[in-house]
């Protein structure tokens, strides 16, 4: 909140001092013209300061400098030729700039409304962001967190990618997905196999058990009552993991999601599911057997996990990111560090924006 006002600040500085150049052309022109032969008119050339104005100013400012414009076509017609001012193009140039800057006040006070509707789209955005997909806490009992979330859509802040952590009694659980689709629908439907995992991830069923579950709420939560028809229509690939307190071997479960990648002391290393799931919400289609493997993550080591957006992200020349090969000799012990360097680096891969939402978490099992 800080940093917008800062910056609010620094744009009205800005904007104050802009102002200058409009005055500053209408001063000119007016002295010109004054001194100028009588068959030369400049007076046309102040329609420039009101039209300029918009780029910095708003209504008020905008309004300020027509009248000012105004008045010096109206001063240079006395100095030049008092009969002037009652001349027909005198009256024509005056009504041209009183026309001018009339609808170029009616212009920025369109835009100002737009632009406060836009700043609280943004809010209301931002806010179902803190609701529906808070950041992970920085500490998950003895591990260290951090997450990130890109959106796509411009504008936006929030859209089908998702990701979650639940501690139990004996460790933590985390979910990172990606809903089919875009849109309101696609938030729905990340918001609704949200709160089934943290529903039931502080439950003692196993690991298996809780997938069942999750693929059983997006079968039956995403759809409308009375509705048979809709199997497959809408799903969610996943990864749910299960990171132990006291033991180094994480469990896994991969449901048609991207894998894990293991950032060990700089190398990096993917954790290809064996036997992977089908995505959430074709267990009706297909009657999966959920497979739960492991992997090791011992003090020290980095653990990513990512949606589809990252891998997928193209540059100019249409070449995926390469994670991995990224990550190689990647240090940072700190996942805040980390991730804000991965962003950077993302996003100049992309020259600067994403075609689809990417969410990354990373987690940290530091040293006893």
């Amino acid at each position: 909140m800080s940093q917008r006002l800062d910056g609010l600040r620094q744009a009205g500085r800005t904007s104050r001092a802009l102002v200058a150049i409009p005055i500053a052309w209408i001063i000119a022109v007016s002295v010109i013209d004054v001194l100028a032969p009588p068959h030369i008119h400049l007076g046309p050339l102040l329609v420039a300061a009101p039209a300029i104005t918009p780029l910095f100013g708003g209504p008020r400012t905008v309004g300020l400098v027509a009248a000012l414009a105004v008045l010096a076509q109206t001063v240079i017609g006395v100095l030049r030729d008092p009969d002037e001012l009652l001349s027909a193009n005198h009256q024509a140039q005056v009504i041209a700039l009183v026309l001018v800057g009339a609808s170029l006040v009616i212009f920025c006070v369109v835009r100002e409304h737009r632009a406060k509707e836009l700043t609280q789209v943004r809010y209301v955005s931002e806010t179902a962001q803190r609701v529906v997909l808070p950041p992970l806490p920085r500490r998950l009992g003895p591990l260290r967190a951090a997450s990130l979330y890109i959106a796509a859509e411009a504008e936006a802040w929030i859209g089908g990618d998702l990701y979650a952590a639940a501690r139990t009694t004996s460790g933590t659980r985390l979910i990172v997905g990606d809903v089919r689709g875009k849109g309101m629908t696609a938030v729905n439907d990340a918001a609704l196999l949200l709160g089934a995992f943290r529903v039931a991830a502080h439950r003692q069923a196993s690991l298996g058990e809780l997938v069942a579950y999750l693929d059983r709420s997006v079968c039956w939560d995403l759809m409308e009552p009375g509705e048979t028809g809709r199997y497959g229509e809408t799903f969610i690939t996943a990864t749910v993991l299960d990171i132990p307190d006291r033991d180094d071997r994480v469990q896994m479960v991969s449901c048609g999601h991207p894998p894990p990648i293991v950032l060990r002391e700089g190398r990096p290393m993917t954790m290809n599911a064996r036997q992977p799931a089908p995505p959430l919400g074709l267990g009706e289609l297909t009657d999966p057997s959920y497979h739960v493997e492991s992997f090791p993550f011992v003090p020290g080591d980095l653990l990513l996990l990512y949606t589809d957006g990252v891998t997928e992200a193209r540059d100019s020349t249409g070449t995926f990111y390469p994670l991995a090969e990224r990550l190689t000799g990647w240090t940072d012990s700190d996942p805040d560090v980390l991730l804000g360097r991965f962003r950077g680096d993302l996003l100049h891969h992309v020259g600067g924006h994403l075609d689809d939402d990417a969410a990354m978490i990373v987690i940290e099992r530091p040293v006893a």
